[in-house]
């Protein structure tokens, strides 16, 4: 737990600490960075270029897409670029977007 305070990539990384994270989020109506980093995460450890695929489509219905009901808040160059790499899913086509997100929790979520 002391780790946690001592960086923010700390708390994310952590199992237990992601999860308390998320909690937290979601009393600021915001989980749903938390809920889309970490599925980015899952994501870039798929191998099989059809769970990739699959698992871009879901990224972008979820939480890229305008009015998607999690939808992130990220700037449209960034959305551009993923609608773009989604065509061709490698593990990096929602890099910028979870940066983006990254420094928002960072930022503003992490005291």
């Amino acid at each position: 737990v002391l780790q946690w305070s001592q960086s923010f990539e700390n708390l994310v990384t952590s199992k237990d600490g992601a999860m308390i994270y998320k909690t937290y989020l979601k009393t600021e109506h915001s989980d749903e960075n938390i809920e889309f980093w970490l599925a980015c995460e899952a994501d870039k450890k798929k191998t099989s270029q059809r769970k990739r695929i699959s698992m871009a489509r879901k990224l972008f219905t979820s939480y890229i897409q305008p009015q998607a009901h999690n939808e992130i808040n990220i700037d449209s160059p960034a959305r551009k670029a993923v609608i773009r790499n989604i065509q061709e899913p490698a593990r990096s086509c929602s890099d910028e977007a979870q940066r983006i997100i990254y420094r928002h929790m960072e930022r503003d979520s992490y005291p």
